[in-house]
């Protein structure tokens, strides 16, 4: 995984992303510690490192998606840092700043302060929406890029308000086209909506609401869910009072699993449809896996993307990262690891910027297209949400785990 994945093979938008971000993988060759035209061994200096400031759930209401986001991040640099980045005429390496922010965004927006002012040269994080977009508000005042992990439209919009955020999650109003197509193929007539309170809830309402517009589905309530770690029971009865034939739930690990057991409870025996962020292995264990069997979820397709024969690089880096975390952590990745390929996008945009300035790596960012672990991006000056529509996949619960649907 040291250097991109790209599919050059599959004539679609993904495909032709592939191909403009090829020569990417070639500027990565290289014994590190060299410069490019050199053959000699001496290193870069100390301070000539790639700093990257990480401000992520460890703990907190956003520990399950956050854990795991960090422990792709180290897999990630360790895989660059074994060729080095070469940037001008020097190879680089990857160092990580990471701090706990304890899901709480004003610890968040303090720690995008700290380690811009002890040198960070981008920044990466925030998993809830909350957090991120505490952490994209302070990265414009400090001109600093920031890659948010977070689910929820609004972390890069307006976008003359977030020049230099970049959100690698899918867009909401693509996950729910996406979902409306699967309801109106099961025959689904009405459905009521559970949204999570902040950002990526408020994204989902008004997402599920657009793509609805044109369908057969009637949207019969919308709910709020609480704040993490309340009763979800009074919610869940009130969604299911009208005997919709499937509920959706727009929210993140843990909500999402404690959401599909209360409506389990109240009496609902429809189908379950879940946005992006239900995707981890927390909603599948425990209490929440007779609730959860049988649900569905749009995200995006790198789930059980390790399979012995790979045939383009997007598959090649998959099986790889797969192995790695495997081997360290004893468990497949069953997330989508967006930090990852956030430290790809920033490595890629350093080598093409020739410099560590962080205005020439947000300028360079902004121009990124490639194939990632996670999906494909195609950021622009216009569009700082870049995951691509054809990124994102079905899949649902079987037996415990997240399987492909469509």
């Amino acid at each position: 995984m040291a250097t991109p994945a790209f599919d050059s093979t599959v004539l679609t938008r993904r495909g032709v992303l592939a191909v403009a971000a090829g020569s990417l993988l070639l500027a990565g060759c290289g014994p590190q510690g060299q410069r490019p035209d050199e053959g000699g061994s001496s290193s870069a200096p100390g301070d000539q490192n790639l700093v990257v400031g990480v401000s992520l759930e460890l703990s907190g209401r956003g520990a399950a998606l956050g854990v795991v986001q960090r422990r792709a991040l180290e897999i990630t640099a360790e895989s660059l840092n074994r060729s080095g980045i070469p940037v001008g005429n020097l190879l680089r390496s990857v160092r990580l700043e990471i701090r706990d922010n304890g899901s709480d965004p004003q610890v968040a927006a303090r720690h995008a302060a700290d380690l811009t002012r002890a040198g960070a040269h981008a920044l990466i994080g925030g998993v809830l929406g909350e957090t991120a977009t505490a952490l994209a508000t302070a990265a414009q005042q400090l001109k600093t890029p920031f890659l948010a992990l977070g689910q929820g439209d609004r972390i890069v919009l307006p976008l003359a308000e977030r020049t230099f955020s970049f959100k690698l999650t899918p867009d909401g109003i693509d996950v729910a086209r996406r979902m409306v197509d699967l309801l109106e193929s099961q025959r689904v007539r009405r459905v009521a909506l559970l949204a999570a309170d902040g950002p990526h809830g408020d994204s989902g309402v008004r997402a599920v609401r657009e793509a609805l517009g044109n369908s057969g589905v009637e949207l019969a309530r919308t709910l709020r869910l609480p704040e993490t770690g309340r009763s979800f029971r009074a919610v869940a009865e009130r969604a299911t009072a009208g005997d919709p034939d499937a509920v959706i739930v727009w929210g993140t690990a843990p909500d999402s699993g404690d959401a599909a057991r209360e409506l389990r409870r109240a009496g609902h025996r429809g189908a379950i449809f879940f946005d992006a962020g239900a995707v981890v292995d927390d909603t599948l264990r425990g209490a929440n896996a007779k609730a959860v069997e049988g649900a569905y979820a749009v995200h995006p397709a790198c789930l059980g993307g390790s399979a012995l024969t790979a045939t383009s690089g997007a598959q090649v880096a998959r099986r790889d990262f797969d192995y790695r975390y495997t081997q360290r952590h004893g468990t497949s990745v069953g997330f989508a690891p967006y930090a990852a390929d956030a430290l790809q996008l920033l490595a890629a945009a350093a080598r093409k910027a020739t410099s560590l300035d962080r205005g020439r790596l947000r300028a360079f960012l902004q121009t990124q297209m490639t194939e990632g672990i996670a999906g494909g991006y195609a950021f622009t000056a216009d569009r700082h949400g870049g995951m691509e529509v054809d990124s994102l996949g079905v899949y649902r619960v079987s037996q415990g785990s997240w399987t492909r649907y469509a």
